[in-house]
């Protein structure tokens, strides 16, 4: 039993080591791969500089190899041979990280075609297969068609020239059979891990395509039932204005009558102001058009101004408003990104609560973090709803008063808040309401803000 146990544990621990191994193998093939590859570089040149670090990487071990053997079997033209291919090799590595991408394509084409053109002719070790490599990598890594017609007439030429006519040169000693069907080998495995790895390049620039294909066939679905509803927003407020005015003009209204149609279509036109800053918020993110700029501010004030903005509706509903925000509560986030999550969120508690009913503010200090709530007591939310309040896959609700909005404000809050390295969390029941914790980083140490 003892020894089934060592045999496990020597078995586990052998597992874990080459994994490790495999690991680190992994990791330093990917960082010569990408070799002279920087973010923000266009895929096409990101692809084929990783071909031609992928082209060179092997050519390094495999020559240092053979310029060890032809050192110990007294041919030293060859080894010379092969130290300055494999200087070249370790050329293109220096060229690529130093962003010189045409002088490392240049040097390994034209200096391998003369080096293994001049190795196969002269010591006919079989090594014109890499011409072959040479081949593919200039259709791999270039477009133009004469520049490719005119590499793939020389390379053949070259290839066919020293395979069937080498040059029987006294101090170039031939090497052994065996030597040339490793060459090959080499050769042909050399194409091969070239082709495997483009198409694998290939395939996954196809599946971020895709991706990105999807996630903008989503988008357009989004935007259009977003303006589809905007539209309708707009549209019957601005006819109710029109027929009011006209109305109004011909006589047929008193003051009295349009002061009242007046003052519910004030609401209305609010409300629609309200989506359409929305709106124009998220467009601009969506453009990349809003960049976050975080400050340190006092939170107090900030809620006090936005409050100020819902008076009216407050007092319409006869709603209370209680608040629980100590003075000393500093956040670091962008200010106008706060007030338009913070205004959505209150703008919705207010939308949704009954009239009479409660809405409750409170903040806190969590160290790293402020924590601001909004809770109200109004008609809350199912659960099942509550996943796709962060996007538009749920239709639009009417508030308690018949508020309608696009939507859109929960989305905008979503955003920023991630923007400012926070988070909202949604807690809601249906019929008793519901309960908004915005978490946004604390401004400590220094002085706030005025947000006034």
């Amino acid at each position: 039993m003892e020894n089934f146990r060592l045999y496990i544990f020597a078995a586990a621990m052998a597992q874990h080591y080459v994994r490790k191994i495999l690991s680190t193998i992994s990791d330093y093939w990917n960082r010569i791969i990408n070799i002279g590859v920087y973010p923000g570089m266009p895929f096409i040149e990101a692809r084929r500089t990783k071909v031609l670090n992928l082209m060179s990487l092997p050519g390094v071990p495999f020559t240092a190899y053979f310029l060890v053997l032809n050192i110990c079997q007294g041919r030293f033209l060859l080894s010379l041979i092969n130290l300055m291919t494999m200087c070249g090799s370790l050329a293109v590595f220096y060229f690529n990280k130093k962003r010189y991408y045409l002088s490392a394509r240049v040097w390994l084409i034209v200096y391998n075609l003369v080096l293994y053109t001049v190795s196969a002719l002269y010591f006919h070790n079989g090594v014109e297969f890499f011409l072959l490599t040479v081949l593919i990598l200039i259709f791999l890594i270039y477009d133009n068609k004469w520049l490719l017609t005119g590499g793939a007439i020389v390379l053949v030429a070259c290839f066919m020239y020293a395979h069937f006519f080498p040059v029987n040169w006294g101090p170039a000693v031939p090497v052994p059979a065996s030597r040339i069907a490793v060459n090959v080998i080499i050769a042909i495995l050399f194409i091969i891990i070239a082709l495997t790895y483009f198409k694998k390049v290939h395939e996954d620039y196809q599946e971020q395509t895709e991706i990105q294909r999807k996630a903008l066939d989503a988008m357009n679905r989004d935007k259009e039932k977003l303006f589809s509803i905007i539209a309708h927003d707009i549209r019957s407020p601005l006819a109710t204005l029109e027929v009011l005015l006209e109305m109004f003009r011909k006589g047929e209204y008193g003051e009295a009558e349009m002061k009242i149609a007046a003052a519910s279509l004030n609401e209305k036109v609010k409300q629609v102001g309200g989506s359409l800053d929305n709106l124009l918020h998220w467009s601009a993110t969506q453009m990349k058009g809003i960049a976050t700029k975080p400050v340190i501010f006092s939170l107090s004030p900030l809620v006090l101004e936005v409050l100020q903005l819902f008076e009216s509706n407050i007092l319409e509903k006869k709603l209370t408003v209680n608040m629980d925000l100590p003075e000393n509560l500093q956040l670091y986030a962008d200010k106008d990104q706060v007030v338009v999550i913070i205004r959505n969120l209150l703008g919705n508690a207010i939308k949704f609560s009954h009239g009479g009913g409660m809405i409750q503010m409170k903040g806190s200090d969590q160290g790293e973090d402020i924590v601001f709530s909004i809770a109200d007591n109004g008609v809350g939310i199912a659960a099942d709803k509550i996943a796709s309040l962060f996007n538009f896959k749920g239709a639009p609700a009417y508030g308690t008063a018949g508020e309608r909005g696009a939507g859109l404000g929960l989305l905008l809050c979503h955003e920023f808040a991630l923007q400012n390295s926070g988070r909202i969390i949604i807690e809601s029941e249906v019929s008793k309401g519901s309960i908004f914790t915005l978490t946004l980083p604390a401004g400590k140490g220094q002085e706030a803000e005025d947000v006034f």
